[in-house]
């Protein structure tokens, strides 16, 4: 899929904000995700690295399409709560990977890292999805 097009899509959904971002979604299957980006000046804080706000909403939306993936829920999935932690700078291309901890009816537990070129973490989350149905 494309990031520089109106059509992209995320794993089922239009997400208008992740294709402002640039956001290159990779998969959503069997309770993990995967997407990435390349962070941008326009994306950076006042040190030169992402903002913290830029590396919370793709560390959200991995968990968020993590946990639809465990049932394919095409409405998705909303935020109950979410932590985050800032290991190192992010800059350059990063990977988000998210992953379920614990499948529910409706709840799920997720988990999601940022990854920078050399494949070191650089921000992780736990956070808790509500499945829209």
């Amino acid at each position: 899929m494309t990031s520089s097009s109106n059509d992209t899509t995320y794993f089922g959904l239009s997400i208008p904000f992740l294709t402002h971002l640039g956001v290159v979604p990779e998969y959503a299957e069997g309770g993990k995700s995967r997407i990435s980006l390349v962070i941008k000046p326009e994306f950076e804080n006042s040190f030169h690295i992402a903002h913290g706000g830029v590396v919370m909403t793709l560390l959200d939306f991995a968990m968020g399409a993590a946990a639809r993936s465990t049932n394919e829920q095409p409405l998705g999935a909303m935020t109950i709560d979410m932590s985050v932690s800032f290991l190192r700078p992010s800059t350059g291309k990063i990977v988000v990977e998210g992953t379920v901890l614990k499948s529910g009816k409706t709840i799920n537990y997720c988990e999601a890292v940022v990854l920078n070129e050399a494949g070191e973490v650089t921000a992780k989350s736990s956070g808790t999805f509500m499945l829209r149905r």
